[in-house]
């Protein structure tokens, strides 16, 4: 019976040690969109539990601030660097990827997540250069870090997982957003389609499609717009807007920032190690 108290014991401290955040201590990741909400705060947990850190975005303040939260948030030497990088272009695309595995020596994990929301407009009337900067920077740009990181990886024999920020415009198709419903529904067959082709090389692919998050530019901005649309589907007062879509989701509330990046972090994790080819909608009920 006197074995019974060091065993658990034992158990504890074994619990403990498993709990600890250090689960991605001595791993690297790109995070494409590295200045905006998603990509920062995935900086931020991903520094806070160890990890080498790549913030990608275009160079600026913002890439820069958002830079300074996340080496206040490391922990055990982890490193933070910024490239200032345009995900469209694949040359300078291929040349960034290469320059983040050569500082860290490698790159376990991407989250490839830079965006454009688009115009707020009918499909009869929206302008067809911003429908292709939209495909273009969405769709092109996810296939470009993919293809980059994917090969790296291969190259160095790394067993990665990489999460691509799709929507759940894929799917609900919102009024007045036709080349955003669009950009993110070729992003969530691409993450279908890419873990069939990458898993030969123990390399997982998901994607993770958010609804309604908030609050931050990105919840502000589409309430707005949505208000100012015209359409039957929202009331012309943002304040409404956001009631409209609160009420709307079975858990009458936005979700949070922290609630995707919870999900994005658990892809890359062990936890989720024969996961590939799937979609995470986090959408309070939303369907």
């Amino acid at each position: 019976m006197r074995s019974a108290v060091p065993m658990r014991r034992s158990l504890g401290r074994m619990m403990a040690s498993t709990n600890a955040k250090d689960r991605f201590h001595g791993k690297s990741v790109i995070i494409t969109g590295g200045a905006g909400d998603f990509g920062m705060n995935c900086g931020v947990r991903m520094a806070s539990e160890g990890a080498n850190v790549a913030l990608f975005d275009l160079a600026g303040e913002k890439l820069d601030a958002a830079a300074q939260k996340v080496k206040d948030a490391a922990v055990g030497g982890a490193k933070v660097i910024t490239f200032g990088a345009d995900v469209t272009d694949a040359a300078k695309v291929e040349a960034t990827v290469g320059a983040a595995f050569k500082e860290f020596g490698g790159a376990n994990y991407l989250f490839n997540n830079a965006g454009y929301q688009g115009l707020f407009t009918n499909v009869k009337d929206y302008d067809v250069e911003d429908y292709r900067r939209v495909l273009d920077i969405n769709v092109i740009g996810c296939f470009n870090m993919m293809k980059a990181t994917a090969n790296l990886m291969i190259k160095h024999e790394i067993h990665g997982s990489i999460v691509n920020t799709a929507s759940k415009a894929a799917t609900n198709c919102p009024p007045n957003m036709p080349a955003y419903a669009a950009s993110k529904g070729a992003v969530w067959s691409l993450s279908q389609q890419a873990a069939k082709d990458l898993a030969p090389w123990k390399i997982r692919v998901n994607s993770v499609s958010p609804a309604f998050i908030g609050p931050g530019f990105m919840w502000t901005r589409q309430t707005e717009l949505q208000a100012g649309a015209g359409s039957i589907y929202y009331d012309p007062d943002p304040k409404v807007v956001e009631r409209q879509m609160i009420d709307s989701t079975p858990m009458r509330r936005v979700g949070s920032v922290q609630e995707v990046i919870g999900v994005v972090t658990y892809l890359f994790s062990d936890d989720s190690s024969y996961i590939t080819g799937m979609d995470h909608t986090v959408t309070g009920g939303l369907i």
